[in-house]
């Protein structure tokens, strides 16, 4: 299975490697539209500012590849940030894939969130074997509103999008590279998720 982890500049992706290795299997680290196109499987991770990591990805290319890939893609943070409409973190426009709007938390808790948080209403192949309120670690300070294309959810302060699925398109808020057994589980349910390119 080959699996590409796109490497635009924003990414956490030594860590997501690391994990994919634990479950015996490799990845590709690749900005190439080819290798993406001929991916198995896509990662697109994210970690930093929402519109310096937009701006990396046009410069690439990668903004009109990625709402275009036909197989499993599964965004990461800031990278699900990305796929949807729209973030208010520099007041960036996104891929459009996920049909939801980014909003920063105002609710009095302390910004970023960061730790473990309960995930709940769980509805996607992503979370086959993984129970409700388990445990997953999320850095963030801004978050997807609950929308149609919700399949997990979490709270604090307010009850957000922790997971989201169109398509072939996935998206965790969450880190599953490091949210210990259940991230490894729903990362593995993704690598076992159908081929459709």
């Amino acid at each position: 299975m080959k699996i590409v982890i796109i490497n635009y500049g924003a990414g956490n992706i030594q860590s997501i490697k690391f994990a994919i290795q634990r479950l015996g299997y490799e990845a590709i680290l690749s900005n190439d539209p080819e290798e993406i196109i001929t991916a198995d499987k896509v990662i697109f991770p994210g970690v930093g500012e929402a519109s310096s990591a937009m701006k990396k990805l046009k410069e690439s290319g990668l903004d009109t590849l990625v709402p275009k890939l036909k197989q499993p893609v599964l965004g990461i943070c800031l990278g699900m940030q990305l796929m949807c409409n729209y973030t208010e973190e520099g007041n960036t426009t996104g891929l459009g894939i996920f049909d939801v709007e980014v909003v920063r938390f105002n609710h009095g808790v302390k910004v970023p969130q960061i730790g473990w948080n309960q995930i709940e209403s769980l509805k996607s192949q992503l979370f086959n074997g993984v129970n409700e309120k388990e445990y997953i670690y999320l850095v963030h300070s801004y978050y997807a509103t609950v929308t149609r294309e919700t399949v997990a959810q979490s709270s604090y302060g307010v009850t957000y999008s922790t997971a989201l699925h169109k398509d072939n398109f996935y998206g965790t808020q969450f880190h599953p590279e490091k949210s210990s057994d259940v991230g490894e589980k729903i990362l593995s349910n993704f690598l076992n998720l159908p081929t459709n390119n």
